[in-house]
């Protein structure tokens, strides 16, 4: 990199793309877009951009910096922008074909990891894989477990085979449907479940970056059947649980005692709703003893 490669310094880009985000995004989340920018631009971490701000930077990013900031203004989330994703300390691939990986679901694992770290060939089955994140994560944190992982599409298969196999991680994922799952007897130890659970009536009070870009297939459920999945996943799951077995959930906190209660008649005696870390019951743990 010389001078005559640049037009300004990181540290006058910076201070241009928070100036140029302010209108969409706030001061914060700005600032988290803008790290992610040189980190996929220049491959520059946080402390690279504090201790390289006076050096200039190489005129050919500038156009591309500007056509993501192109982008963002129009609320294409900053992932689908890259392609990348990070969970559970993994970096992921994503695109409009799987739903963005939420810190909320990193909590889900951690629940999972820390019931079953010390169990040996743990049978796993992730039910609505999507980027494969999930499967991947525990994948990487259980003892040698077993990992079968569902979607409905095609094409997020094929992002989540693409990411078990650049984390080298060896799970069977299958298309099917998880509305009709074929029934099973005694298989599996952990059923995890990410599934959809926004009701459609709560598209208006959703943000731009989600509603427009996000896979409705991943996201909404009818407002007439809001546990449809649920109920779906239970019943499957009650037969193919093993005796020790598990079934873990995401689930959303307006539809808390219906889903207790849709357990609890599916057999499940045993239900726990767990908080996530902004306070929101979010996770829903169910033994049928």
């Amino acid at each position: 990199m010389t001078d005559s490669d640049a037009t300004m310094t990181v540290g006058q880009l910076a201070d241009s793309l928070l100036q140029r985000l302010a209108p969409v995004y706030d001061g914060r989340e700005a600032r988290w877009i803008i790290r992610i920018i040189f980190e996929h631009l220049l491959n520059y971490t946080p402390v690279d951009t504090a201790i390289r701000r006076d050096e200039p930077v190489p005129s050919f990013i500038l156009p591309k910096a500007g056509l993501i900031v192109e982008r963002l203004l129009k609320h294409e989330p900053i992932q689908y922008i890259t392609g990348l994703a990070r969970f559970c300390g993994h970096t992921l691939k994503v695109n409009r074909s799987v739903l963005i990986p939420r810190p909320e679901t990193e909590e889900l694992v951690d629940i999972i990891v820390k019931q079953w770290s010390q169990t040996p060939d743990p049978t796993v089955l992730d039910l609505g894989t999507g980027s494969g994140c999930i499967a991947i994560a525990l994948a990487r944190a259980l003892r040698f477990p077993q990992i079968t992982a569902v979607d409905i599409s095609p094409d997020a298969l094929a992002v989540a085979r693409e990411n078990a196999a650049a984390l080298h991680t060896r799970i069977d994922f299958r298309q099917d449907d998880m509305l009709r799952l074929t029934p099973a007897d005694g298989k599996w130890d952990i059923i995890v479940s990410n599934s959809p659970y926004i009701a459609d009536s709560e598209r208006t009070s959703m943000e731009a970056n989600v509603i427009d870009y996000e896979p409705s297939l991943a996201l909404f459920v009818p407002d007439n059947d809001p546990l449809q999945f649920y109920k779906a996943i239970a019943s499957y799951a009650s037969a193919a649980l093993t005796p020790r077995g598990t079934l873990y959930f995401e689930i959303n906190p307006l539809f808390v005692q219906e889903l207790r209660r849709m357990l609890q008649l599916s057999g499940f005696s045993e239900v726990t709703v767990i908080s996530d870390m902004q306070g929101h019951q979010r996770f829903a743990v169910a033994r049928k003893s």
